[in-house]
């Protein structure tokens, strides 16, 4: 039924157009051309300039649910950021070698968004008809990051940003399945997140006149912050667990001070936290905890910027189910559950009823040498699996 050539060199155009975050309307235009040529009824929608989502409905027959398929566009990086020179798998060239993908973006997630257009031509070259309408979504803005300070425009707009405008831009369905790089694996939950930024602050004077005053210095000043805070962020893990997995957080930046003029004292130096909280945890309780903490470290300004809820689904429900049965018709064997404790774009599809299940292929366990990369069999097979949950969702029409 899944034609492997066509799916490979679909993969490989989507890898070789460039798209990462605020620029993705080239690869946009690609998948607006893909889902036309497919016969589907195709909808633009410009989140903003350089940026669109694409939106393709096959209607069904009438009578059964809406089933939708998301993936982003956008890639974690560019390409050209120094360290990354050299390694393939993080280059917006695709190429095939000894049975896998080569390239930025493949497998999250453009392989994917790849394996959704295959799914539903197979079911149409076989003449299949469905009850209910199926969705391709091709969004903008997944990557977790967002505008802070300096870092303003569309290339720091991501947390959803595209999935955000197609729920109120028409997007509405039953159901979602979300091809994030989950190893095959059904993920019933994610942890959302707080970002938290701690100031510390001090006076502005040349190092002339510094003499002295040593400890008022902000980054001096920040060095006992981040030791209290390291000794209260395994509390925050413990709290923020999820059943049997634990919670997490990171110490993801520190800014102060200017290098290009180390004559002068900073006057003021950031500490930046991701914490990461279950989706059984509110996020007004989780930011109040944070806060709670952060407000008794003496002289620390503390300030939230980004809340990005988690998301779960009931495993009883009929997508677990038809998602199950698929994978086991497809793989052999019964696919293993699992709770992440990274971002998707559930986390708003939910807030709109959507129930979603993020299933995808490998996550290609990006290394050193050569970066992004998925093996042709799992694309195939991944596919096979989307084609056969779009029927036992959708049903088939008589």
């Amino acid at each position: 039924m899944i034609d492997e050539r066509r799916l490979v060199d679909r993969a490989l155009r989507l890898v070789s157009t460039p798209s990462f975050t605020g620029s993705e309307e080239p690869a946009a235009e690609l998948m607006r051309d893909e889902l036309a040529s497919l016969g589907l009824q195709v909808q633009w929608q410009q989140v903003e300039d350089g940026r669109a989502n694409v939106l393709g409905t096959w209607p069904g027959a009438g009578g059964g649910p809406t089933l939708m398929f998301n993936g982003h566009l956008d890639t974690s990086y560019s390409g050209r950021e120094p360290w990354l020179q050299g390694i393939p798998g993080f280059q917006p060239e695709g190429f095939e070698r000894d049975g896998r993908i080569y390239g930025l973006g493949i497998s999250n997630m453009k392989g994917a968004v790849a394996c959704y257009v295959e799914a539903v031509r197979a079911l149409r070259d076989a003449g299949v008809r469905l009850r209910g309408d199926v969705m391709i979504a091709a969004v903008a803005g997944e990557i977790e990051k967002t505008q802070e300070g300096e870092s303003q425009g569309a290339e720091f707009r991501g947390y959803a940003a595209g999935s955000r405008h197609l729920v109120s831009h028409g997007g509405a369905a039953d159901m979602c399945v979300l091809g994030e790089p989950t190893e095959n694996k059904l993920v019933l939950a994610h942890f959302g997140t707080i970002w938290l930024r701690l100031t510390t602050r001090g006076p502005f004077v040349h190092t002339a006149f510094s003499s002295g005053r040593l400890a008022e210095n902000s980054i001096v000043r920040m060095q006992d912050v981040l030791a209290r805070v390291l000794e209260w962020l395994p509390r925050w893990e413990d709290e923020m667990s999820h059943g049997d997995v634990r919670g997490v957080a990171n110490v993801g930046a520190i800014r102060g001070g200017f290098g290009w003029r180390v004559s002068r004292t900073p006057h003021e130096t950031h500490l930046y936290l991701d914490l990461r909280v279950p989706p059984s945890v509110p996020m007004a309780e989780a930011r109040r905890k944070a806060l709670e903490h952060a407000r008794g470290l003496d002289g620390v300004v503390a300030e939230v910027y980004v809340t990005a809820p988690g998301a779960e689904i009931d495993e009883g429900h009929p997508l677990v189910a038809a998602l199950e049965q698929a994978h086991a018709e497809v793989f052999g064997a019964a696919p293993e559950r699992d709770v992440t404790r990274w971002f998707s774009d559930a986390s708003v599809l939910t807030r709109y009823g959507i129930d979603t299940v993020n299933y995808g292929t490998s996550s290609g366990l990006p290394d050193a040498e050569l970066g992004e990369n998925l093996e042709i069999e799992g694309l195939v097979r991944t596919a096979e699996v989307y084609a056969k949950v779009a029927q036992a969702v959708c049903g088939v029409a008589s």
